[in-house]
């Protein structure tokens, strides 16, 4: 069972493409006076829209062991008058794993078109009966975050969730990148904020089941003791295009290897290049 939920919480990590390691959130009882505003970074999204759907299949040594589905939804919610997505990430497990570890677990966050952060963040995790529920309210203007059970936290500008760093990551410029650039976001998660970090490791050729295709190559920065204990131990590779997807990562963990793929997408601002 130990085993398993390792499994499970790397299979999670590689879903997000990020790894961290963490510092604690400024807790407050009240929204700090005279601190808000009403001015923030725009984000330059020239790489996905609403209807993009994107599956990757997770793998455990030769098994398949899940699937994770992220998909992009227009609303009518606004706040502040700003206009919001809705980003949406599934996972669970498939196959034989079922039987053992079974993992349903739902990710969605409200977020900013123009600064694509934060605003609403609900989680639903069960993974082996394990359970969590989280209701997150970012008032990004006051940078503050309430979760929901009677805390508020201080957090950075632009703070993102679990979720929304997927997407404003590959908001972020790569191609003007240099071998061992670091690119940093922080993550509010658990009542802790998680400074994530990847470094850019150059660009690669990846062969993938629908072809070759010319990739951004990038490690992680972790933490030691985690579940990966250096930068070699997880690889990802995003598409050097105007999509960014991360097609494919690779991981090496104390008991095997871990490796997900992406198997599925619809509605990308361009298509793929496949080279011959």
């Amino acid at each position: 069972m130990k085993t398993l939920k390792t499994i499970s919480k790397a299979l999670f990590i590689l879903t997000l493409m990020i790894t961290s390691s963490h510092s604690f959130a400024n807790e407050t009882g009240n929204f700090p006076e005279g601190e808000t505003q009403d001015s923030f970074v725009s984000a330059n999204n020239t790489s996905f829209k609403p209807g993009e759907k994107l599956t990757y299949r997770l793998s455990y040594g030769i098994l398949d062991a899940g699937e994770a589905v992220l998909t992009v939804d227009k609303t009518t919610k606004k706040v502040r008058g700003r206009e919001l997505w809705k980003v949406r990430g599934t996972g669970r497990t498939i196959s034989a794993f079922e039987w053992f570890y079974k993992v349903n677990d739902v990710y969605e966050s409200y977020v900013d078109v123009q600064g694509m952060f934060p605003w609403m963040f609900v989680r639903r995790v069960n993974e082996g009966g394990y359970v969590i529920n989280q209701d997150y309210t970012f008032y990004q203007h006051k940078k503050v975050v309430d979760n929901g059970k009677g805390k508020k936290f201080g957090v950075p500008s632009n703070v993102q969730d679990m979720i929304s760093a997927f997407y404003y990551l590959r908001t972020l410029d790569y191609d003007h990148a240099e071998i061992g650039d670091v690119f940093t976001v922080n993550v509010f998660l658990d009542d802790e904020l998680y400074p994530a970090k990847i470094r850019y490791k150059g660009k690669q050729v990846v062969k993938t089941r629908k072809g070759k295709i010319m990739c951004h190559k990038f490690a992680p920065v972790v933490q030691e003791g985690r579940i990966f204990k250096t930068e070699k131990d997880l690889t990802v590779w995003i598409t050097d295009d105007a999509n960014k997807i991360p097609i494919v990562a690779k991981a090496k963990i104390k008991v095997g290897s871990l490796k997900m793929h992406l198997v599925n997408y619809e509605s990308l601002v361009e298509p793929l290049k496949f080279i011959d």
